[in-house]
């Protein structure tokens, strides 16, 4: 595949109609995509059936949405619904979230992620496939499938920060997808992950989606409050700390600026200018990402929806 630009939109909506611009925005640039990550306001699904009834009917992708808020039948129904009402292909990407959410939503954890992750992927595929889902599984038995309907490809998404996951995306799915991760990590520990579970199972590699955080700079910027705004939730979390840690990026839960400041210099926060920024996005092809996606979450978040929509239009013919 060739390897594509696409776009996050960099906030949680408040209104369905706020994602419009971006939608809009991919239908008239080089960018490929339009993605969104889990959202607990206006929730995503259906803020893209909302701008595909606004006249932007353009390819989108979750990235990634969090199991334990629906049922593996749900989750193939939306995903499916979703293709049907943009007419265009469709990347429905999943995962377990943190074990804490999981308490919160199911009262306890799942005792086993990758055992939950493997029940959940294979149904959703059945169901999209065509076939029921007949799995007496510890986490989601099923014994049921959807009513069939014609309509563009659904590809199924399993959000990716460590080896283990990457080995079980490389089994089942049709695209892996990566947040908050370095050129460098990705293509020496997560591809060959992909690769070998790809390998065992006798099927091609899955795709590869990097979510990556960046930013221009600015005279008037400082780049640690950028990289803080887009990714403090994120520098909290163990699994992600951990992902970073083994990419050679230490945090601290109890000192976020400092872990902003590790992230700029391990390039997993990009700033710089816009053929820097350029340069760094083909780093992620260069080093086997087929998809990356622009997420500009801090620049909103500090700087505004018109600023972040030009700096947008800036990265994105720059690096096309």
């Amino acid at each position: 595949m060739v390897a594509v630009l696409s776009v996050l939109v960099p906030f949680v909506p408040h209104r369905p109609e706020h994602i419009v611009p971006y939608a809009a925005y991919v239908q008239w640039s080089p960018a490929h995509r339009l993605w969104q990550g889990q959202a607990t306001l206006v929730e995503p699904f259906q803020s893209f059936a909302f701008a595909a009834g606004a006249g932007f009917r353009v390819p989108v992708g979750t990235g990634v949405t969090l199991m334990p808020l629906r049922h593996p039948y749900e989750a193939a129904l939306q995903a499916r619904s979703l293709a049907a009402t943009t007419g265009h292909p469709v990347v429905a990407g999943f995962g377990p979230g943190a074990q804490v959410f999981q308490q919160q939503l199911l009262g306890a954890p799942y005792r086993s992620q990758l055992g939950a992750v493997r029940e959940y992927v294979t149904a959703v595929r059945r169901m999209l496939d065509g076939e029921p889902a007949e799995q007496d599984g510890a986490y989601f038995p099923m014994h049921t499938g959807l009513h069939p309907l014609p309509t563009p490809p659904v590809e199924v998404g399993l959000g990716v920060l460590r080896p283990r996951m990457a080995e079980l995306a490389g089994e089942l799915a049709d695209v892996a997808i990566s947040w908050l991760t370095s050129a460098d990590y990705l293509g020496e520990v997560v591809l060959p992950a992909l690769r070998a579970g790809a390998a065992a199972a006798g099927r091609p590699a899955p795709r590869l989606v990097a979510m990556v955080p960046m930013a221009l700079a600015r005279p008037d910027r400082d780049p640690v409050r950028l990289a803080l705004a887009s990714n403090s939730g994120h520098l909290r979390m163990p699994h992600y700390r951990d992902m970073l840690r083994r990419s050679g990026i230490e945090t601290d839960p109890q000192d976020l600026e400092a872990g902003a400041k590790a992230l700029l210099a391990g390039q997993a926060f990009l700033y710089g200018g816009v053929e820097e920024l350029a340069a760094s996005i083909r780093a992620y092809w260069a080093a086997g990402v087929d998809e990356v996606v622009v997420n500009l979450t801090g620049v909103h978040q500090l700087h505004g929806p018109q600023a972040t929509l030009a700096e947008l239009d800036l990265i994105v013919r720059a690096a096309a």
